[in-house]
């Protein structure tokens, strides 16, 4: 059985694809056209398919899907696998971030587990033993870094990541290149340090398109999963499609 995870996040549409519950492949879409999501469905026919949006997609999208399909969409009203109720006003946690704290209480139940998304904004959520979300922290990711440097300054250009760059940096492009990727790796070295003061021993899922590059930097041991997000819609599709 196939089912199709999409997630429409503020960078990138993707889609997951998985065969039960095995992951075999991600799509990056190349746009939020009608007929871009339709030769999705075209070539994989999925049995369900659910979709994770943080963005203003085109309705139509949704009205395809649940007549191809068995479909869900992610919002407060879903079921989930773990508890909100420490957290202020939880129908406004983000769609990822859901997504994130279902992968956490799927894979790793019954443990402490801290999820660090690097998107377009780096997610820190917090998931305890008892499968209780307790929030956590936001704040710019790497691209967004970049950006502001360039938009709220005369001079500096904006650049892209690059991960060929010294430590202390000899122009405009390695400075940046190195306050921003040394300054993230710091980060979340240093967040990783408070909770450990304050929970002891727990897992740490780093996951996001640049999570193996900054897997590499932290001394904790850590578990990187590029899909993690993917996997939590996957367990939200069973959660929800359950009946069928």
């Amino acid at each position: 059985m196939t089912t199709i995870c999409f997630d429409f996040g503020n960078t990138r549409l993707k889609a997951g694809i998985f065969n039960n519950a095995d992951f075999v492949e991600e799509i990056v879409l190349p746009d939020g056209e009608l007929n871009s999501i339709e030769s999705i469905l075209e070539k994989y026919r999925p049995a369900k398919t659910i979709l994770s949006s943080v963005i203003d997609h085109n309705q139509a999208i949704e009205i395809l899907l649940a007549k191809k399909s068995v479909f869900h969409k992610l919002s407060a009203a879903t079921k989930i696998n773990f508890s909100t109720a420490a957290v202020g006003k939880p129908e406004t946690i983000g769609a990822d971030r859901l997504a994130l704290c279902a992968a956490a209480a799927h894979y790793f139940p019954g443990k402490n587990n801290l999820v660090i998304g690097l998107g377009s904004c780096i997610t820190y959520n917090f998931i305890n033993q008892y499968h209780e979300f307790l929030g956590g922290a936001i704040s710019p990711g790497m691209d967004m870094r970049f950006r502001s440097m360039h938009d709220y300054t005369a001079r500096l250009p904006l650049i892209t990541a690059s991960w060929n760059f010294p430590l202390i940096g000899y122009d405009t492009k390695t400075n940046m290149l190195s306050g921003v990727i040394h300054g993230m790796a710091s980060e979340i070295e240093g967040i990783i340090g408070k909770y450990e003061a304050k929970y002891g021993n727990f897992n740490v899922v780093l996951t996001g398109g640049n999570s193996g590059y900054f897997a590499s930097q932290l001394k904790k041991e850590i578990f990187a999963d590029h899909n993690f997000l993917f996997k939590g819609l996957y367990a939200l599709s069973e959660l929800n499609n359950c009946d069928h």
